[in-house]
């Protein structure tokens, strides 16, 4: 799963409670205008259904907006999910009010970046593409 040719596809999701959208619709438009595949999931979804979708859709990525205060369950689920779904190749990325704190074992856990408030449109495209695809375009264009 997500490891295929043509454009990068990321799932955006709004997981939880929160129903403020705007940032995760700026962010699916700027990966959109990159030239990447997005499927915005909506507001208020679960866990199970945010993978359910990544997997239905062959994701490469999923990248979370999570303002409500919840991202340490919910970044743990998803990740947990993709685990006994054995799609662990999904990367999974995020933002939105995180603290500082919270960051290094959400990454320990698994969640490959957490963007912060302030996290520019230009640096979020530029990372999924040098992070999410990165390896495997690598190893294909040399031949291995």
């Amino acid at each position: 799963m997500g490891v295929a040719a043509g454009p990068i596809r990321v799932v955006v999701a709004k997981p939880g409670l929160d129903g403020h959208d705007r940032g995760a619709k700026v962010i699916a438009r700027a990966l959109r205008d990159a030239g990447m595949e997005v499927i915005y999931t909506g507001l208020h979804q679960t866990p199970e259904q945010v993978v359910a979708t990544a997997i239905q859709e062959d994701a490469d990525a999923i990248g979370m907006s999570i303002l409500s205060g919840a991202h340490n369950t919910l970044f743990a689920r998803v990740i947990e999910l993709l685990k006994e779904r054995d799609a662990e190749d999904i990367k999974v990325f995020g933002g939105g009010i995180i603290p500082e704190a919270d960051i290094a074992p959400l990454k320990e856990l698994g969640v490959a970046e957490i963007f912060t408030p302030g996290a520019t449109t230009t640096a979020i495209v530029e990372w999924v593409r040098a992070n999410v695809r990165g390896p495997v375009e690598r190893a294909e264009s040399s031949g291995a």
